[in-house]
């Protein structure tokens, strides 16, 4: 029979093993206590996917109502995917200008006056993984074009869309499923969905 727990005192990780340690994450083997109401430990045994925060953002050219999509390889469908441009927080790096910088490495796009609404602050999986997604959609009211700045092995096509197109491209990542969620919203809250 499982022990009742005292879910006011933080877990104790008892051991951490790394077990694998990759360019984009590490997984790590652990066994932690749970403290019980009767003062006993409960330990289990888990496994962590220890990734760095991340940041998905929507860019919607408001000018001309577009929306910025990309397509690259996901390992994950092993297939060339519709998404929205995404990447890694840099250590103590701010998440705003995260997205802003991965905006400009992927599409090139720079922008002058823009606007910035927070669409979710979540984590990924937590039951495998501490990855935490800030999704933004951001509207580029001025921007101008620079170069896109791609890592060695990132191959990222990118593309203005109106609405409709944006809807049915096929995007089915969570996190930027999510902020064409927002994006509805929104867009129906102005009479334009």
């Amino acid at each position: 029979m499982n022990k009742k727990l005292d879910m006011s005192v933080e877990p104790r990780i008892v051991e951490s093993t790394d077990v694998y340690h990759g360019p984009i994450f590490t997984i790590r083997d652990q066994h932690i206590a749970l403290r019980a109401t009767d003062g006993s430990e409960a330990v289990i045994r888990r496994q962590l996917i220890d990734h760095a925060p991340a940041v998905i953002m929507l860019p919607h050219d408001v000018e001309r109502d577009l929306y910025l999509v990309e397509r690259e390889y996901r390992v994950g469908r092993n297939a060339y995917v519709m998404g929205l441009p995404a990447g890694m927080i840099e250590p103590h790096e701010d998440p705003r200008v995260a997205m802003l910088r991965e905006l400009r490495e992927e599409t090139a796009v720079i922008p002058d006056e823009y606007e910035v609404i927070e669409a979710a602050r979540c984590y990924s999986s937590e039951g495998m993984t501490n990855e935490l997604a800030y999704t933004y959609v951001i509207d580029l009211n001025r921007w101008h074009s620079g170069s896109q700045d791609l890592d060695a092995d990132e191959y990222v096509e990118y593309r203005w869309v109106d609405w409709d197109e944006l809807v049915s491209c096929g995007v089915r990542e969570a996190h930027s499923f999510i902020a064409i969620q927002c994006e509805l919203i929104r867009r129906m809250r102005m009479g334009r969905a």
